[in-house]
């Protein structure tokens, strides 16, 4: 069990998560469908289960490139932890039992399961053709809050599908100051990345651009809810953890890639979806 958590990097989950508790508990608050904790498993283990296959996917397709880049090398294939066959296995395992778990939620969840399973999968593909990988990427993840909304109420809504917006613009953002620590080695296996195709200042900048509009998608649910104050305090953090990352990577100073990527947006999804829950509890009390 320890090799398959280190294959799937169990602690990124950090970011997408929170998110499928804000769809949940937004479906919950917002409609009339009740809290159900049964449903509530039903949806932490289907992101379970999707982002295990998606990531065991990509270091299953990935192998022999990671093998050749310096940085990626000493990961679980490469290293013979786990061989490329139980990598596959694990990756059939986890989406079936994802369809299977979206068939006790409600039909439309499950019919729309083999397309989430697709987008999650086909992300690890994209580096190969295009460098618009990030965004498929961020499409990905951003699948967390309205799939988890869509588990509670059984349709869409415009509020859920901002916070997706939210998740698609900061998810590319921060997979683009990623992708910063490869633009040599990318562009020398004619991989297709944003820093390889644009540059490192390029990138940034392009980031930033995401970053704004993930903001700009975090503040407009105001419009359509009646937030009080945690939530507004929730909102300030994660704009204030977005440009702190861009604080922290530079053109010309990328060595603090790796906290700007994982410190940074953790504590944005954690203490954002916080502020979101306390909000949602504090207007059912009064």
């Amino acid at each position: 069990m320890k090799k398959y958590f280190s294959l799937v990097l169990f602690a990124h989950s950090i970011f997408a998560m929170p998110f499928a508790f804000i769809g949940f508990f937004l479906g919950v608050s917002t409609t009339p469908h009740p809290f159900n904790w049964y449903l509530l498993v039903a949806v932490l283990l289907c992101m379970v289960f999707a982002r295990n296959a998606a990531m065991a996917f990509n270091r299953y397709l990935d192998r022999d490139i990671d093998a050749k880049n310096p940085r990626t090398a000493t990961r679980d294939i490469p290293a013979g932890k786990i061989s490329a066959k139980e990598a596959l296995i694990f990756v059939i395992i986890n989406c079936a039992l994802f369809i299977a778990t979206t068939y006790f939620i409600n039909p439309l969840c499950f019919y729309l399961s083999p397309i989430a399973i697709f987008v999650v999968l086909f992300y690890s593909y994209t580096k190969r053709f295009t460098a618009l990988c990030h965004l498929v990427l961020g499409v990905g993840l951003g699948l967390a809050p309205i799939g988890a909304y869509i588990a509670v109420t059984g349709h869409f809504s415009i509020v859920p599908i901002l916070y997706s917006f939210a998740v698609l613009f900061w998810v590319s953002g921060f997979d683009i100051i990623y992708a910063l620590q490869d633009e040599e080695f990318d562009r020398a296996e004619q991989l297709h990345s944003i820093p390889s195709a644009l540059g490192i200042k390029n990138a940034l900048r392009l980031s930033s651009f995401l970053h704004l509009l993930s903001a700009a998608c975090v503040i407009t649910p105001i419009y359509f809810i009646d937030f009080g104050w945690p939530y507004y305090i929730g909102v300030a953090f994660f704009c204030a953890m977005l440009i702190y990352q861009h604080r922290l990577v530079k053109p010309n100073d990328i060595s603090k890639v790796d906290r700007a990527f994982a410190t940074t947006n953790g504590y944005a999804s954690v203490i954002f979806a916080i502020c979101f829950l306390v909000d949602t509890y504090l207007k059912y009390k009064s």
